[in-house]
């Protein structure tokens, strides 16, 4: 029995002692001289006793705060913790879970249990050791635990343009999510004395996103995940490869994809038809003014609710009007600067071409009130690794992992996208504004 136990059950009889006193005098017997004393006896000993319980329960949470697990104890490392946290301690790097996890992964060849052990040894987080020896390897790869995934994805925010401009994250149940929306609204009007009221009918329709599966193949040196230490700056690297490639492949499907198959569809194609036009012909200030008006007065002859509107294009496209001047020499749009556009943010991405049209020489810009797009989003991720696979760079080119020593990543995330109401997204196409730059 522990001294805690022994000290509280002593207590515990004391307690009874005095409780069978305070009875006696409650139900109306004057207690004795006798009983007095021995009333005030029994609490000075349980006071004593309380103390002395208080500081043996705090040396046994010491005791336990410095306790290393056995596997460690009977290697002989008996000592406590090498460092602990506390208000002056550094940071972590943000996702610096999931870059460890990669990194003893790729280092182990996918070996859960050597990369556990690797965790363990280099000092890392106790949670990545602790995941690596629970999830249960699959034959797609390392399932990643919720909550090192959902760090991955809150980095992708600034990174990914149609997240940064207030696209809303909501979790799919089972793959699927249902958001309902007004489709068309009531009946209201006036009425005179016995005139029937006009009738309310209300329609109503339904977002429907279903997962779909996003692959994405990060090469990293093997120089760094042969670095076996904690090190914030290779953490950095290592997530800001993965976030920045998971990135670049959600703002293509969110913003152009066809919606066929097993591709989610993009601003491009939710947009209505009414809500499409081409850019005019003309470059001058006063046609670009118009146009981009146009573009905003879809959403607000919509009645769209204008929550968080904003602006996706193509560098080109931004770079051209934040060099527009007007008669004076004048910035036309000063305030693209800080990347706001007549009062909206603007985002820029390369994942909106410059290559399309017949000349092959248009882009597009989007306009929508991202409030109103939802990301139905699976926080699971599951990560594998090869370091004798192929892959094909930006350019088409097929690179060899094994000659260049790199481990090739991939990351496959589930997710869909779409606007609650079809009528908050307009598009401008055939931009040919900076074709010359």
């Amino acid at each position: 029995m522990s001294l805690v136990t022994q000290l509280r059950s002593e207590r515990a009889t004391l307690n009874s002692q005095i409780q069978a006193l305070a009875q006696l005098e409650a139900a109306g017997t004057s207690l004795s001289v006798e009983q007095l004393s021995q009333f005030e006896q029994l609490s000075t000993q349980f006071n004593a006793l309380t103390d002395k319980l208080s500081r043996a329960e705090a040396a046994e949470r010491m005791a336990t705060a410095s306790a290393v697990p056995v596997s460690e104890s009977a290697q002989g490392l008996n000592g406590p913790p090498s460092n602990i946290s506390g208000p002056f301690t550094a940071k972590p790097v943000p996702g610096a879970n999931m870059a460890q996890m990669v990194r003893v992964l790729a280092a182990a060849r996918g070996d859960q249990h050597a990369a556990a052990k690797m965790a363990a040894d280099s000092g890392y987080n106790p949670e990545i050791a602790m995941a690596l020896s629970t999830v249960t390897p699959g034959a797609g790869g390392v399932l990643v635990p919720q909550n090192f995934s959902s760090e991955v994805i809150e980095l992708l925010r600034p990174k990914s343009v149609v997240r940064s401009l207030g696209a809303v994250s909501l979790p799919l149940h089972n793959g699927n999510l249902t958001v309902p929306r007004i489709k068309g609204g009531a009946v209201v009007g006036y009425i005179g004395t016995e005139e029937d009221m006009p009738t309310t009918d209300m329609q109503f329709d339904d977002l429907k996103l279903s997962s779909k599966k996003l692959a994405a193949l990060v090469p990293i040196s093997n120089d760094l995940l042969s670095y076996s230490g904690t090190n914030p700056s290779v953490d950095r690297l290592v997530v800001n490869d993965l976030v920045a490639s998971v990135a670049t492949a959600e703002d293509l499907s969110f913003l152009r994809g066809a919606g066929t198959g097993n591709l989610p569809k993009g601003l491009r194609f939710w947009a209505p038809a009414f809500n499409v036009f081409a850019a005019p012909a003309e470059m001058t200030l006063q046609a670009v003014e118009l146009a981009l008006s146009a573009l905003i007065l879809r959403l607000e002859n919509a009645n769209s609710n204008m929550t968080a509107p904003g602006f996706a294009m193509a560098p080109r496209t931004k770079r051209w009007l934040a060099a527009l001047r007007d008669g004076n020499g004048n910035k036309a749009y000063p305030e693209l600067d800080q990347n706001m556009l007549k009062g909206f943010p603007v985002g820029s991405t390369t994942q909106i071409p410059i290559n399309l049209g017949a000349d092959g020489d248009a882009s597009e810009i989007h306009f929508a009130d991202f409030a109103d797009c939802f990301i139905g989003e699976d926080d699971a991720m599951v990560i594998d690794f090869s370091k004798e696979a192929t892959y094909k760079d930006s350019n088409g080119n097929i690179i060899s992992a094994f000659q260049r020593d790199q481990t090739l990543v991939r990351v496959i995330a589930k997710h869909d996208f779409g606007p609650r109401h079809v009528e908050s997204v307009a598009v401008m196409t055939d931009v040919k504004w900076g074709r010359s730059l």
